[in-house]
């Protein structure tokens, strides 16, 4: 019983991560967006979209890959242990991914902007 409430907990908790990072880059990055590609927004919202979709998938994934132990689970410390693992090893994916996508967009706005020091794009 005990490794199943460790499953069931580190589900939860990582899905529910995924979901809030999702949405709140999902949400502030279209401006970042939008300048990226030089003011096209339908295209920016379709690209932000998208993103949101392979981070979904790719998270997800990982997650489901991740549940299974072969750890014997006889207390509340290695259950603990386990999930804090096994949520920062999802933490840290989640952190990569963001900077992976901040260096891309990044670097396509430089270029579609001819500057490579432009300053970042302002909220209105």
């Amino acid at each position: 019983m005990i490794v199943a409430s460790c499953y069931f907990s580190y589900l939860v908790i990582s899905i529910a991560l995924t979901f809030w990072v999702a949405r709140t880059l999902h949400r502030n990055g279209r401006v970042f967006l939008v300048d990226a590609f030089r003011g096209n927004e339908a295209l920016a919202d379709s690209v932000n979209q998208l993103l949101v979709v392979g981070f979904y998938l790719i998270n997800i994934g990982y997650i489901a890959l991740a549940l299974k132990t072969t750890d014997p689970l006889s207390n509340f410390r290695q259950v603990i242990e386990l999930e804090s693992v096994k949520i920062g090893v999802v933490l840290l994916i989640l952190g990569a991914m963001h900077f992976f996508n901040i260096l891309v967009f990044a670097k396509m706005r430089g270029r579609s902007a001819g500057l490579g020091s432009a300053p970042p794009p302002r909220i209105a």
